[in-house]
């Protein structure tokens, strides 16, 4: 069994391994560009570290791969009986990333 982190960033919580490509809230910087996120959690095996001073010691290191944005999601507001209607639409802009190194 491989070892594995519990990342955070852009308020949500991710679970990653060396080599994974995760979707990720929009980070700056051009593919190729390295990324460092903090550690909640990780896991090696039976050992689980969940020390605040241990997970200081470990980092997880990325780099990106893509900029992208998300599925189109279509907002409608409507007022019964008043003619009002109003739509929009968004798009979230998300960055793909590849897990480069889990370093203890």
């Amino acid at each position: 069994m491989s070892a594995y982190a519990i990342v955070k960033t852009g308020g949500k919580q991710y679970k990653v391994a060396v080599g994974d490509v995760v979707e990720v809230e929009k980070l700056e910087g051009k593919p190729g560009t390295e990324h460092s996120f903090p550690a909640v959690l990780y896991v090696d095996g039976s050992d689980v570290t969940a020390d605040a001073d241990a997970l200081a010691k470990i980092s997880v290191t990325g780099k990106v791969v893509e900029q992208t944005k998300g599925p189109k999601i279509r907002i409608h507001k409507f007022k019964n009986k008043t003619g009002y209607h109003k739509r929009q639409g968004h798009r979230q802009k998300l960055t793909r990333v590849e897990v480069t190194g889990i370093t203890k």
